[in-house]
């Protein structure tokens, strides 16, 4: 956050101009509301949200599928791949940047260009965000707020994202889903547990696979619900890149099932003397995880981690799936993305993803 607020102190004589002009500083009197967030912060909105700025990717994949009529930009453009699923009229609007993370900071001179009437922070809370979020907003006059979002929790945030911008009916459907998806995976890992039958698994990511998602970090929510996470360790990173273990240190927990993320290194594990010592790959258990327009298990750890739940669910305990994954699949990206999934979007979907 130091590189923005010195940024911000930068463009102090911009900000106090636009914030006055602004369609991001609320009206006066009774064109108001208060919205409290997550963080317990109240802070004021117009009673008609017509423009809307996000925070970054993982908030732009909760905002996209309720009101993309509504943003005012994209934390970062969308890759050929990923752009297919998007809505071709918004695909030309200004890159915003990233407010946390560590792919850049978010660009306010872009923001202040936008003018948007909020700018939403979807996802886990972090130390001292409520004071960031305050600043932020002080100094642009541009209100902030902070949604959680996390697996158990992606219901509840669609309903507030449907009380801030006014699209109510569509957050309830997508909370819905959310919901019934949640509840069906609950209700088969009660089913896997009762039997004794979770697996040992792990995520690994980065371009070797020595990274690895461990049990406890954010970006594990999924594979932590899915089966025993062997990655246990005791300082867990909160980076989307994870920590980095050694071969000696995978063979050590010799995982039932791996999964890779997207650009790791499924394609080589199979002819690496190294890997093969892994019962996973002796035994072919191992697969890369979907991708698109953003990863189903993390890059970034968004809704679309529920799509990560149900193909897992296929993976790992075939015997206890009583859906068709390609009809779910085609069903969310329909709902999300008012995208006809055809049959060759699925199959290059999950092309290393099922044996």
């Amino acid at each position: 956050m130091k590189k923005i607020f010195i940024l911000l102190l930068a463009l102090m004589m911009c900000v106090s101009l636009w914030a006055c002009g602004s369609s991001g500083k609320a009206p006066e009197g009774d064109g108001t509301r208060e919205f409290t967030d997550s963080l317990g912060r109240t802070v004021t909105l117009p009673v008609e949200v017509k423009s809307i700025a996000v925070t970054g990717p993982l908030t732009q994949m909760y905002v996209l599928p309720l009101c993309p009529e509504l943003m005012a930009g994209f934390s970062r453009a969308f890759t050929e791949d990923a752009a297919k699923y998007i809505p071709e009229e918004y695909l030309s609007l200004p890159e915003l940047g990233q407010l946390y993370g560590g792919k850049g900071t978010m660009d306010l001179e872009a923001l202040l260009l936008a003018a948007p009437d909020v700018v939403i922070d979807v996802g886990d809370a972090k130390d001292g965000m409520s004071e960031d979020l305050d600043e932020l907003s002080e100094q642009t006059g541009i209100p902030f707020v902070h949604i959680d979002g996390t697996v158990t929790t992606a219901a509840d945030a669609y309903r507030m994202l449907g009380e801030l911008t006014g699209k109510k009916d569509k957050a309830e459907a997508l909370a819905v889903w959310c919901e019934n998806t949640l509840a069906d995976i609950n209700e088969l890992m009660a089913k896997v547990d009762a039997d004794g039958a979770r697996k040992k698994i792990i995520y690994c990511l980065g371009e070797n696979g020595l990274h690895c998602m461990a049990e406890g970090s954010y970006h594990a929510e999924t594979v932590n619900m899915m089966g025993d996470n062997v990655a246990k360790l005791d300082e867990v990173t909160a980076s989307g890149a994870g920590n980095e273990v050694d071969m000696e240190q995978l063979i050590l927990w010799d995982p039932d099932v791996i999964f890779f993320d997207v650009n790791s290194a499924y394609a080589e594990v199979g002819t690496d003397p190294a890997w093969m010592q892994l019962s996973a790959v002796k035994n072919g258990e191992y697969y890369e995880a979907p991708y698109g327009p953003y990863g189903w298990l993390s890059s970034p750890p968004s809704v679309q981690r529920y799509l990560g739940l149900i193909w897992m669910a296929q993976v790992l305990y075939p015997d206890y799936v009583d859906f068709d994954l390609k009809t779910e699949v085609t069903e969310y990206y329909k709902l999300f993305y008012d995208y006809d999934l055809s049959d060759s979007d699925y199959e290059e979907l999950v092309r290393n993803a099922l044996k």
